[in-house]
C-alpha cells in the first residue's frame, strides 16, 4: 500500500454505526454462543457416550462439532470488543489467537461439510466401488489432512499484527488491518475461491448426482425410491447446501466483489463504509453456521436422533414425576 492509500484509510472513519453496534452485536453473539455451546456440547456428549463404533459420517460430523466448539472460543473476546465500541482491550497476541481460531475453524467447518457431502454421494451412488474410501481408518486420515491443511493456511496469522491503533481505540481483526498491497487482495480472492467456491461446487455436484440417481431409481423401482436411507442422504446434503447459501455465501461474495474493485481502483470513503457495514452483517450470518451444524447432525445420524429424543423424554418424565410427588404428599396430609 502506498502513502496515499494509508492516508485515505486513516482519514476515513468506517466505524460510523458505533451507537447501534455495542448493543446489537453483543446480544446477537451471546445468543449464538449459548446455542452453539449447548448444541455442539450435546453432539460431542452423545457421540462419546455411544456404544457403537464410529462410521465415516459420524466421524466427519464429530470433527465438525469439534470445529464449531473451538470456534465459539473466539466469541467471548469479540463480544467484549463490540461492547467497548470496537476497542480491543486484550493485546495483540490474543487478537492474533482469536483471528486464527476464527478463520481456521470457519474453513475447517466448510471442509468437513464438503467431506460429509462427498461421503453421502459415495454411499448412495457408488456404495460398493468406493467402499474402501469410507472405511474409518481412511476417514481418520482425511480428517487429519483437513486439520493440517487448514492450520497450515491460518497459522501465519499468529505472526501478523492484528491490532491497529486509531485515535480513540485499538481495532482487532478488521479488514483495514489486513488492507495492504495488491498481492494481499489477490490472496484474499484466491482464498475465497479455494476455501468457498470449490467446496460449494463439490456440494452442488454431489446433490445433483444424488438427485439424478434417485430419479433414475424411482423410474425403475418405486419401492427403492421410498427408502428412508435415500431421503436421509438427500436431506443431509440439502441442509448443508442451505447452510452454505445462507451463512457462507453472503460473506464470501461480499469479500470477492470488494477485492475485485480494490484491484481495479481505490474505493471511496463511502464505499469503504458500506463495505464495513455489509462485512459486519455477513460475518454475523456466517457465525450462525455453528448453531445450524447440530441440526445437520440430528438429521444425518439416526442413532443420535434417537438418543436426543430419549434424553429429552427422560428429562421430561423425571421433571413430571418430581412435580407430582409434592402434590401427592400435600394431598395426603
Amino acid at each position: 500500500m502506498d502513502s496515499n492509500d494509508t492516508t485515505s484509510n486513516q482519514s476515513c472513519d468506517v466505524f460510523v454505526f458505533q451507537k447501534a453496534a455495542p448493543i446489537l452485536f453483543p446480544i446477537f453473539y451471546i445468543v449464538v454462543l449459548l446455542i452453539s455451546i449447548s448444541g455442539n456440547s450435546l453432539v460431542l456428549y452423545i457421540t462419546c457416550q455411544k456404544k457403537q463404533k464410529f462410521n465415516s459420517t459420524s466421524l466427519y460430523l464429530a470433527n465438525l462439532a469439534i470445529s464449531d466448539t473451538l470456534f465459539t472460543l473466539a466469541l467471548p473476546g469479540r463480544i467484549v470488543y463490540y461492547i467497548r465500541g470496537f476497542n480491543w482491550p486484550f493485546g495483540d497476541f490474543l487478537c492474533r489467537l482469536t483471528a486464527t481460531l476464527f478463520y481456521s475453524n470457519t474453513y475447517a467447518g466448510i471442509a468437513f461439510m464438503t467431506c460429509i457431502s462427498v461421503d453421502r454421494y459415495l454411499a448412495m451412488v457408488h456404495p460398493q466401488r468406493c467402499l474402501r474410501l469410507r472405511k474409518v481408518r481412511v476417514v481418520r486420515r482425511v480428517c487429519a489432512i483437513v486439520w493440517f491443511v487448514v492450520l497450515l493456511q491460518t497459522f501465519p496469522l499468529l505472526f501478523r499484527k492484528m491490532v491497529e491503533d486509531r485515535e480513540d481505540r485499538q481495532t482487532c481483526m478488521e479488514y483495514t488491518n489486513f488492507d495492504g498491497s495488491p498481492l494481499m487482495h489477490s490472496l484474499l480472492l484466491l482464498a475465497c475461491v479455494v476455501g468457498f467456491c470449490v467446496p460449494l461446487g463439490l456440494i452442488l455436484c454431489c446433490y445433483t448426482l444424488i438427485n439424478l440417481m434417485l430419479s433414475k431409481t424411482a423410474r425403475e423401482n418405486a419401492v427403492a425410491n421410498r427408502s428412508g436411507r435415500s431421503r436421509q442422504a438427500k436431506s443431509v446434503i440439502l441442509l448443508i447446501l442451505l447452510s452454505f447459501v445462507v451463512c457462507f455465501s453472503p460473506y464470501h461474495i461480499n469479500i470477492m466483489q470488494f477485492m475485485v474493485r480494490r484491484l481495479l481502483y481505490e474505493p471511496s470513503c463511502e464505499e469503504r463504509r458500506a463495505f464495513k457495514i455489509s462485512l459486519q452483517v455477513t460475518v454475523s450470518l456466517m457465525n450462525v453456521n455453528c448453531c445450524l451444524d447440530p441440526v445437520i447432525y440430528f438429521f444425518a445420524i439416526k442413532t443420535y436422533k434417537q438418543r436426543v429424543m430419549s434424553l429429552f423424554k427422560g428429562y421430561l418424565s423425571t421433571s413430571v414425576s418430581s412435580k407430582s410427588m409434592p402434590e401427592n404428599s400435600s394431598s395426603n396430609t
